[in-house]
């Protein structure tokens, strides 16, 4: 089974060889990736990577801001995505942790009963006092999250999807395929949640704006969950604040997001059943000189980017308000103040 991941990323330099082998560990087959504007070796080290066969590496064609959805609009022409069985859209701060089977995306698609699409909803792992950059396996130090069914009180969360190639595809969103409206019912594509359930009807045909790229969470990770660490460290936060986002170039992230992904309400350890392997995949792939030394200098230059960022008030400010700032939700905040049972 051939199954592509398709990325864009700006400056994820020390991320990259987590991401990478995580993903080959639960089946992914071939990455394609869009790089833009990147100042601490993230395309040197993907340039490296592709000339040992590792991934498809290519220049974010997006000429304005919308680098996301230019960057799948291109990816629908790419060998990888035309040849693949399945494709699978994400980021590099997002991991598929499987709980069916062997754990891989091939025992998903079985336990869902192979349909074509799967929406896996997001749990959002919170920083949980971390302030420090390290270079270890994000998905060894963030360990805590909010309650996987409900996330700043809604019930609904966001997923990603895995798409598989039969689908009647009109365009790949970042977070859902969707087909032409128009498409006879009778010819809508077998769609399921992480549990194999039918996914709902109005998300299944985009009918309700607020539901596009959600839908409740509720008893739908039985086979999957989307373990999206947003924030990591405070370090690693800062310096993503600064450099933006594939979407919005120079979009701040303020203390709202910070807060709304910072609830620890819950730990989940299961991802880690992926770490003894995924550390024997990072250390091959940083036994290759130039691969390692490409990793260290990303990393290098990660740390001087935040030390230069310390040294500016504004972000001085930043970390102060983000390390004192209240980790409930500012929704679920507002709710107890609203009913006094916090001042």
């Amino acid at each position: 089974m051939r199954i592509t991941a398709v990325t864009c990323v700006k400056n994820e330099g020390p991320f990259l060889l987590e991401w990478i082998a995580f993903n080959r560990l639960i089946g992914v087959t071939d990455f394609l990736f869009y790089s833009n504007d990147c100042t601490d070796g993230t395309d040197h080290l993907l340039d490296a990577l592709e000339a040992r066969g590792h991934v498809h590496h290519l220049p974010n064609p997006a000429k304005g801001r919308n680098y996301q959805m230019e960057a799948l609009k291109d990816a629908r022409k790419q060998d990888l995505v035309l040849e693949a069985d399945w494709i699978w859209v994400a980021d590099v701060d997002e991991f598929l942790n499987i709980h069916a089977g062997n754990h891989t995306i091939p025992a998903l698609i079985d336990a869902c009963g192979d349909p074509q699409a799967i929406s896996v909803n997001f749990q959002f792992f919170a920083n949980d006092d971390v302030d420090r950059f390290v270079d270890r396996p994000v998905i060894e130090q963030f360990t805590r999250s909010h309650n996987p069914d409900l996330w700043c009180g809604d019930a609904a969360i966001e997923v990603k999807s895995l798409v598989r190639n039969d689908f009647p595809l009109q365009y790949y969103g970042a977070h859902r395929p969707f087909f032409k409206g128009n498409l006879a019912p009778r010819k809508r594509p077998a769609w399921t949640d992480g549990a194999g359930r039918p996914v709902p009807h109005k998300f299944h045909v985009a009918a309700n704006p607020r539901r596009i790229r959600k839908f409740p969470a509720k008893g739908a990770r039985a086979f999957a969950t989307l373990n999206h660490y947003a924030l990591r460290s405070l370090d690693s936060y800062l310096v993503k604040n600064d450099r933006g986002d594939v979407n919005r170039e120079n979009r701040a992230f303020d203390d709202t997001y910070w807060r709304e992904r910072n609830d620890p309400a819950w730990q989940d350890l299961s991802i880690q059943r992926y770490l003894p392997a995924l550390n024997e995949a990072l250390s091959e792939l940083k036994s290759d000189e130039e691969i390692g030394k490409l990793h260290a200098a990303s990393v290098v230059a990660h740390e001087k980017r935040r030390d230069e960022l310390l040294e500016q008030p504004e972000y001085q400010a930043m970390q102060k308000q983000l390390r004192t700032a209240s980790k409930l939700p500012p929704q679920e905040e507002d709710m107890l103040k609203s009913l006094g049972v916090i001042a």
